[in-house]
């Protein structure tokens, strides 16, 4: 009798810490902002910790609705998703509205993709876009094959992030806009299926780490790669390139955001004009992108919408020191510029737009509807 009651209490510890887990807001995916979220106070009361998988795989776990990915049991609700790599098309064409509420696609902080290299001789680099993409293409294999440079006669390592990654997916998408003769197939977040690795000059690393890791390793003179600001000084020109005689500043990173305006009028109702691409901005430096983050519009359970519009509120504020900010720049991001923290409060954190797009929308999330 004693081992029968002693075996339901434990059940019932177990359900109740699985409904306790389950309660929890769960989320996670771009490792690029994993940093910023994983810092205290960042998310409130109701959160579980961020946990960092890849763009892809988070984006696949939200849109499945599987929370495994994130250390959940198999099928549990999964709230939200981190994301460099912009929803695509398919993936909006497949999300069940009907069921979630319409999709929330609102940009966190602003990245710049870095590219550290190890050239010997070369107290600093500055590459054109189309020589940058001629490099990690193979067009180019040592060092003195490029014009204008007088690099030394040593071999070229590029070293590629081996995991799907937003990260790879911004650099990409900028080597293909300025260089398409050069980079001719497809943008996909993976490297290998736009640019075909080349035995002994392409070298796999897996995160942005083990890129780091690897162009700055002993004997691995010659190597080049690409990795989110965390990772690198990205002030520093003896360690980071320039591109087009631009280092990812701050300030010139904003200066590429400028060239693109937050959506307006019936553009706020969807989701894929809250991320935007800056392919090859006018101005500024020219390998920059957003971090998303990644919602449905509603929620069934009160305490979990709670806890994510507490999160927005916050995330979102109008002034710095009562936001998020400082933390992103700790982290090497960029806060969004005052204009698109405006219009993400106005449209998805309040109904000031009157276009009823806010989380939780009482006129939109009916019963039944939502995670």
């Amino acid at each position: 009798m004693f081992k029968r009651n002693l075996i339901a209490v434990s059940l019932a510890f177990a359900a109740l810490a699985s409904a306790q887990v389950s309660a929890d807001v769960v989320g996670g995916g771009a490792t690029l902002p994993q940093g910023v979220y994983q810092t205290s106070g960042v998310f409130p009361a109701g959160f579980a910790p961020y946990v960092g998988t890849g763009s892809g795989t988070g984006k696949s776990a939200f849109f499945s609705n599987n929370g495994a990915p994130f250390g959940q049991p198999v099928g549990s609700t999964v709230h939200y998703a981190g994301s460099d790599s912009v929803v695509s098309d398919s993936e909006l064409d497949g999300y069940n509205a009907a069921l979630y509420g319409p999709l929330v696609q609102t940009p966190s902080a602003a990245t710049s993709v870095t590219v550290p290299f190890n050239v010997p001789g070369l107290s600093s680099l500055d590459l054109t876009s189309q020589q940058l993409a001629a490099v990690f293409a193979g067009e180019y294999t040592n060092w003195n094959q490029i014009p204008g440079l007088n690099g030394p006669n040593l071999p070229i390592r590029v070293v590629y992030r081996a995991d799907g990654s937003g990260t790879t997916e911004i650099f990409l998408r900028h080597l293909k806009a300025a260089a398409p003769t050069v980079i001719t197939k497809a943008l996909d977040n993976d490297f290998v299926d736009v640019i075909t690795p080349i035995s002994g000059l392409h070298i796999p690393a897996s995160g942005s780490g083990g890129v780091v890791a690897e162009v700055y390793g002993a004997g691995n003179e010659g190597s080049i790669g690409y990795v989110s600001p965390d990772y690198t000084e990205f002030g520093d020109a003896a360690k980071v390139a320039r591109i087009n005689g631009k280092l990812p500043t701050e300030a010139e990173v904003q200066a590429a955001l400028a060239t693109t305006p937050p959506p307006s009028g019936s553009a706020t109702e969807d989701p894929r004009n809250w991320a935007p691409t800056f392919a090859n901005p006018s101005a500024g430096y020219p390998i920059v992108g957003l971090t998303n983050l990644i919602f449905s519009q509603c929620y069934q359970d009160s305490n979990d919408l709670s806890s994510i519009q507490t999160f927005l509120a916050k995330h979102y504020n109008a002034v710095p020191a009562n936001s998020n900010d400082a933390v992103i720049s700790a982290h090497k991001l960029i806060p969004l510029p005052p204009v698109w923290k405006a219009a993400v409060r106005n449209n998805f954190v309040s109904n000031v737009s009157g276009n009823g797009l806010d989380i939780g929308n009482t006129s939109v999330c009916n019963a039944g509807v939502g995670r």
